[in-house]
């Protein structure tokens, strides 16, 4: 690939304090894989999907609360080019130098994992330690004065949210030691470095054209520069996160010529709130989402936990999520019940176009050659009633069987609104219109929702596979709806 105006400069990334060049790694090269090759071998394989969290490590990210926080991603699935001039830290570089001749002291978090017998084989130790460490760091947490008040099995007593370990996998320790050396930690002390670190920026973007071996990985530094060399070369591999395009390389062993990263973008990471719309940017991540909402649109909060793992949302995206079109992507079905729409831009400018109309088929939408996802869109305002039912194997960290949201709004006992999405039911995420129209202009009563939820039942071509059959799917729709029903009114003659 020709250079196209861009300075170039040999890439290179800071590893628990020092800088070190990316060559001679290929692109597609993970972080993963680069770290070990340097004899960083506490990051580890287990999955090469993001599932397991033995590979985790530290990244300097713009903050929420602070100027930079320290987040956990899946080192197995970010390409090493993409972190090109930024930062990150490995379980070996959470650890201080101690006297000379003196092994290093121990990170809080390596010594509590230790005192507390919290590995046993070692494999998935050094993955827990580093996302028990970006949860250590995390702005905002804090020990209760009285330990009693609001400890729960899955937040402790430090403020600590277990949550945060939700990605990581154990097979041999079991989990309660695990969750002793979590709920046990302190605060970080005043010369901590890394509690410093976040009270200065993170490393800016920097401009990136990264060739080996015929293939290239390039980051812009403007939108408008990403769209033109896009419209140059519109088969080129669009990233975020890469949470989805990391397992194609990994396990289906893909390789592109020409990789696009999006992700530092700062054109797509607005997030406006407006009179009538909440705009988000579509490469936020859904934990950057999640934080700066802070609840401000209920729906998503519920998403949120129930998406993935906290180390998947710390790198996944909205525009990523849309972008690659699944039909049991967990957003589309709330976005299509909140109503939202896409902003596509390309060279010549931008077009809005509501999701109920995006996708087009397995996998497909209306986006264009030389198209972005540029931002979600939100009307306001919001539903008063709305619920998200995943429906899954695993209580978290799953793909869903069926994923069902609802935005209701009721006035004086009669629905007025009704807005339903779908997901792992059809080819593509749907709108349920059938049943919404069941329940317009109708009172919310036991026989208007079981009348919809025959409808409900309908919906979509469900198919059998090996997370459910269609029949389940088929009655999980209509069981969602008297599960709303239920809770609402509960919730009011409580």
């Amino acid at each position: 690939m020709p250079n196209r105006g861009l300075l170039v400069v040999a890439a290179r990334i800071t590893v628990n304090g020092k800088e070190a060049p990316i060559a001679p790694a290929a692109p597609h090269t993970t972080v993963l894989d680069y770290l070990r090759e340097r004899g960083l071998t506490g990051t580890k394989e287990g999955c090469a999907e993001g599932e397991c969290g033995a590979c985790s490590v530290l990244v300097a990210r713009p903050g929420v609360h602070k100027p930079t926080d320290w987040v956990a991603v899946n080192a197995c699935l970010v390409p090493v080019a993409a972190l090109d001039g930024q930062e990150i830290v490995t379980s070996e570089g959470l650890a201080t130098a101690g006297r000379p001749g003196t092994p290093p002291l121990l990170h809080p978090v390596q010594e509590g994992m230790a005192v507390r017998g919290g590995s046993q084989c070692g494999y998935c130790t050094p993955g827990f330690v580093c996302s028990m460490a970006a949860e250590y760091y995390r702005p905002g947490r804090c020990a209760r004065a009285d330990a009693s008040v609001g400890h729960t099995a899955e937040h402790g007593p430090n403020g600590f949210d277990l949550h945060a370990l939700s990605g990581n996998l154990c097979r041999c320790t079991g989990y309660r030691p695990i969750r002793d050396a979590a709920f046990a930690v302190g605060m970080p002390v005043e010369d901590d470095p890394l509690a410093r670190r976040r009270e200065q920026a993170p490393p800016r973007p920097v401009a990136t054209e990264y060739t080996q071996g015929g293939s290239t990985f390039v980051r812009k530094e403007t939108l408008s520069e990403t769209l033109e060399l896009l419209r140059e070369l519109p088969d080129a591999v669009l990233v975020a996160g890469s949470t989805d395009w990391g397992v194609e390389v990994n396990i289906r062993s893909r390789r592109a010529d020409c990789v696009i990263a999006l992700d530092r973008l700062a054109e797509l990471r607005e997030l406006r709130v407006e009179s009538h719309c909440l705009e988000i940017g579509a490469a936020l991540t859904l934990t950057e989402i999640e934080r700066r909402l802070d609840g401000r649109v209920p729906l998503l909060a519920e998403l949120f936990p129930q998406f993935a793992s906290r180390l998947i949302r710390n790198s996944a995206t909205l525009g990523g999520n849309l972008g690659t079109g699944s039909p049991i992507g967990d957003s589309p079905p709330v976005l299509l019940a909140l109503e939202a729409s896409v902003v596509l831009v390309d060279a010549d400018g931008e077009r809005e176009v509501p999701l109920a109309d995006y996708f087009t088929g397995y996998r497909q939408s209306v986006r264009r050659p030389g198209e972005l996802i540029r931002a979600v869109r939100i009307p306001l305002p919001l539903a008063r009633v709305t619920a998200f039912h995943k429906i899954a194997k695993r209580r978290f960290d799953d793909i869903s069987s069926v994923a069902v949201a609802f935005a209701l709004d009721l006035e004086d006992g009669i629905v007025r609104k009704a807005r339903i999405g779908l997901g792992g039911v059809a080819a593509t995420p749907i709108r349920a219109f059938a049943a919404e129209a069941a329940l317009e202009g109708r009172a919310w009563s036991a026989e208007t929702v079981e009348a919809a939820a025959r409808l409900l039942r309908a919906e979509g071509t469900p198919m059998s596979d090996h997370r459910a059959s269609a029949g389940y799917r088929s009655a999980m729709l209509g069981q969602s709806l008297l599960k709303l029903y239920a809770q609402t009114t509960e919730a009011v003659s409580s």
